[in-house]
């Protein structure tokens, strides 16, 4: 799905695609996932989000990088590599996309019912927001403005909501590095939910359609790709102390139900519930965006459906979602196969990145880092082991 704005500077370009990764990651599961795992290990959980931070840059420097420098969509070089496995690819993500659709919707749903929405209306109402902003002309542009300034917001809310909250930073810093308790699921969740399935893509495959890519562009790849895992890092901080303030005053406990939501409101009082609205909202509408222009990006091609008929495939898409959410409200088990099924994409689309990585056929001029390569490889290994546990929930699930 061609999204190339127009006049739009290559900076322009690079700060949207930084924006639309860390939005597509800070989803409603991912404002639960914080909330959640604050809450059972306390100041402890800050070493699952540094390590988590750190095999996340691994894995998105080296996507975004040979992607990039091969001008190619994940599943082109898929393709290249082993021939029908680019096909197998787009339906894996797209696949889980929509199913994450659903979630994102019901996220969108739940933050304007806080301010007296009707659940179903508000669902409707995101996603026409989200079918309006993609299908206008110069739709790049568009939404790299939108992602970024709910974004921001997001970040100004959480980082207020810490502020009243007042948690122990000494603490947190201490257990970064020195944690007493150590649990290898946050870590691997967290992995999972920040570059699994469409996630790793959102930012260089919008990069690719506006036009960038090359072994020129490395540095410029390198920063965004950095950048985006910073964002996302610095949104999870601010929503992990948060939530760590709270949970470490007397008596104060989190409603399991909706943590994430209780986090804000006992921290902050009733306008910190209504942050959590906005927060909420934002986090999900920006992850509607970036998951159905991720997940049409792998069924776009030459002379394809997508290409042919752009607003009816993405009004199709989200379509889909919303009656899948009106249907089945929150579907749990749904969401829970969807996570699994990034946990077992991840592997695939970073194993790809690492193979062609080595093939000078398919990345011309450029050459990556062995270094990076490395550390790839390690990351693949945590994702790995994140597939081993999404295979498990999935047979837990569905016996």
């Amino acid at each position: 799905m061609q999204v190339k704005g127009k006049g739009s500077g290559r900076s322009s370009e690079l700060l949207g695609a930084v924006f639309l990764m860390a939005t597509s990651a800070v989803g409603p599961g991912f404002l639960t996932q914080t909330a959640l795992f604050t809450h059972s290990l306390r100041a402890d959980f800050a070493f699952a989000i540094l390590a988590s931070v750190l095999i996340d840059v691994a894995a998105q420097l080296n996507v975004w990088l040979v992607l990039g420098a091969a001008r190619r969509r994940g599943q082109e070089l898929a393709s290249a590599l082993v021939p029908g496995l680019g096909p197998v690819l787009a339906a894996l993500v797209a696949a889980g996309g929509l199913v994450f659709n659903v979630g994102n919707l019901a996220g969108c749903a739940l933050g304007l019912e806080i301010f007296g929405v009707a659940p179903l209306a508000g669902a409707a109402l995101s996603g026409l927001v989200a079918v309006a902003l993609l299908a206008r002309p110069g739709a790049g542009r568009a939404m790299d403005v939108f992602v970024q300034a709910l974004g921001l917001l997001m970040i100004g809310l959480t980082a207020a909501v810490m502020l009243a909250s007042g948690p122990d930073y000494g603490q947190a810093a201490l257990r970064a590095v020195l944690p007493q308790r150590l649990d290898p699921l946050p870590v691997v969740t967290l992995v999972g939910g920040t570059v699994g399935g469409y996630i790793t893509f959102a930012g260089v495959h919008r990069l690719l359609a506006a036009g960038c890519g090359g072994p020129g562009d490395a540095p410029g790849l390198r920063r965004a790709a950095v950048t985006g895992i910073v964002v996302t890092g610095v949104m999870r901080v601010l929503l992990f102390l948060a939530v760590l303030g709270v949970v470490s005053q007397p008596g104060a406990a989190l409603d399991l139900a909706n943590p994430a939501a209780s986090a804000f409101r006992l921290g902050a009082g009733e306008w910190g519930y209504r942050f959590f609205g906005l927060v909420l909202w934002s986090a999900a509408i920006t992850s509607v965006v970036g998951c159905s222009y991720t997940s049409l990006s792998f069924l776009s091609g030459p002379g394809g459906v997508v290409e042919r008929r752009p607003v009816a495939a993405l009004a199709l898409f989200v379509g889909l979602a919303l009656l899948g959410y009106a249907l089945l409200g929150q579907p749990v088990p749904l969401l829970v196969a969807a996570g699994a099924l990034n946990g077992l994409i991840l592997p695939i689309t970073l194993g790809v990145a690492l193979v062609a990585a080595r093939r000078p056929e398919l990345m011309g001029a450029y050459r990556h880092p062995l270094a990076l390569q490395a550390l790839g490889w390690l990351a693949w290994g945590v994702s790995v082991a994140a597939g081993g546990l999404a295979l498990g929930a999935l047979r837990k699930l569905f016996g």
